[in-house]
């Protein structure tokens, strides 16, 4: 059920809230322990949460947009009172004391919340396989992964164990997981969504966005998280547009244009080529004109994000040094426990193998001597890419390309070479390079019968055009009608 028809039975007293969290709830119990896409599940305060939307409904209140959905939050998210624990060790035991923005106007609109999803452990990873809480499987295939870093917030909702969700994407770690998952993944223009609350990664690349089933679902949470916060000094002051009323507007005459380099791209799956080219066709079946662009460093992004990105976590996770708050390690002879010792040995025990992998690779790019070389090297380059947009969306109107190279692969593909992990994200790299707004969603299906994710791209706060051509494709191409017997989700 759509977000929008549950409202109006709601709001006719066909089903309570009440009786919709349930069977949420009902559901994470029968497939949760498969599928493992939950940190935490919090059941009373969702029951909670439910009964105050249907005695609000009862006194003849008017409802909140969101009144009764139940939504799951990505746990880099802070929530005031509910873990967040970045799926490490070293945030283990953390409960917030303040609230994100996102979450704080989710709760504002009416949202229950279910619980906090899994993800790679501080969001660095593209299979939910670094999470302390162990990986988080693909409802499609429980021997593959559902993506990362927000594979949890991907999965739960493919399972249906919610009906949205918000991620994080730094890189893609939104739309690769949803694509791998068959839903719709959103990334917004960065500084569209606030950030204050969401834990760092990568200050200049982190924006939050939600998952959902349908277009319409997605721009229905777009629409209540987006928007000016003074706590945020990165967040745009831009006016919020009604997204959902874009939705319908007609796309014929619109230009798409096909990169040229993501075609190109060494490893791009056959199948993934032929279903992505097929939804082209089917954009210019609706009236839009398919225009062949060049953006020549397209596939450069991902050199630059490999420096960008753990020079600026390198930064971000300096605050963990065992003092302050999260994990101390422990010594047994006290006095051997100097603030060098404690702090390394805490660091040490606290962080993964990936995220220790990232901050030294970032320290590395930051030092003396090297800054030059590596660290703004990698900005110019990223100022030439933002610029190749640029003369791109001189041309076009949007622009199409797969979310990933592959369809979602098996656990422990990639465990012995981070390199081939990390191309996972090579065709969703650059959008955030650019801070420009693109989402993902399900196109078709490979051999196996796992969900391909269509990307498509617009220019800077262009989200109701995004949207709109987004809505267009799905309720043409209907894919999820057609979807093979054998994927269904269990």
């Amino acid at each position: 059920m759509g977000i929008a028809e549950w409202r109006e039975q709601l709001k006719r007293g066909e089903v309570s809230a009440r009786e919709f969290t349930d069977q949420h709830l009902s559901r994470i119990e029968a497939v949760e322990s498969s599928i493992n896409a939950y940190t935490e599940v919090t059941a009373d305060r969702a029951r909670a949460d439910a009964d105050r939307i249907d005695a609000a409904r009862a006194a003849g209140a008017e409802l909140p947009p969101l009144a009764g959905v139940p939504l799951a939050i990505k746990d880099n998210l802070c929530t005031r009172g509910v873990r967040t624990t970045c799926s490490s060790r070293m945030l283990e035991n953390f409960v917030p004391p303040y609230e994100s923005t996102v979450t704080s106007r989710l709760w504002g609109a009416g949202a229950v919340l279910l619980g906090k999803t899994n993800l790679d452990e501080f969001a660095m990873g593209s299979s939910t396989e670094t999470s302390v809480f162990g990986p988080s499987r693909n409802p499609w295939n429980i021997e593959k992964v559902p993506g990362g870093s927000s594979g949890g917030s991907a999965a739960a909702v493919a399972a249906g164990e919610c009906v949205g969700s918000l991620g994080s994407d730094t890189g893609g770690s939104i739309r690769q997981p949803a694509a791998f998952c068959g839903v719709v993944g959103l990334k917004p223009t960065y500084g569209r969504v606030s950030r204050y609350g969401l834990v760092a990664f990568a200050s200049s690349l982190d924006q939050v966005g939600p998952f959902a089933n349908t277009v319409a679902d997605a721009a229905e949470l777009l629409q209540v998280i987006a928007g000016e916060d003074p706590r945020d000094s990165t967040c745009l002051k831009a006016p919020v547009p009604d997204y959902t009323a874009a939705l319908q507007q007609p796309v014929a005459g619109l230009k798409v244009g096909i990169v040229r380099e993501c075609f190109e791209a060494e490893g791009l799956d056959p199948e993934v080529k032929a279903s992505v080219m097929a939804a082209a066709a089917q954009l210019e079946a609706l009236g839009c004109e398919l225009v062949d662009v060049s953006c020549p460093r397209f596939n450069d992004g991902i050199a630059t994000y490999y420096v960008i990105a753990p020079s600026e976590a390198s930064a971000n996770l300096a605050r963990y040094d065992g003092v302050k708050y999260g994990y101390r390690a422990t010594f047994d002879d006290p006095s051997s426990a100097s603030l060098a010792a404690m702090t390394s040995r805490s660091r040490a025990e606290g962080f993964g193998d990936e995220v220790k992998r990232r901050i030294l690779i970032g320290t590395y790019a930051l030092s003396a001597g090297y800054v030059d070389a590596y660290y703004k090297k990698a900005q110019q380059v990223r100022t030439l890419i933002r610029r190749d947009f640029d003369r791109a969306f001189g041309s076009v109107d949007v622009l199409l390309t797969p979310t990933s190279p592959t369809t979602a692969f098996g656990f422990g593909a990639h465990s012995e070479d981070p390199l081939a992990m990390y191309l996972a994200d090579l065709l969703t790299i650059p959008a955030n390079m650019a801070g420009l707004p693109a989402i993902s969603l399900p196109c078709g299906f490979d051999g196996a019968g796992l969900p391909i994710g269509l990307q498509l791209i617009t220019g800077v706060l262009q989200e109701e055009r995004l949207l709109q051509v987004a809505w267009h494709y799905e309720q043409a191409a209907r894919v999820m009608q057609s979807r093979p017997a054998a994927a269904l989700v269990p």
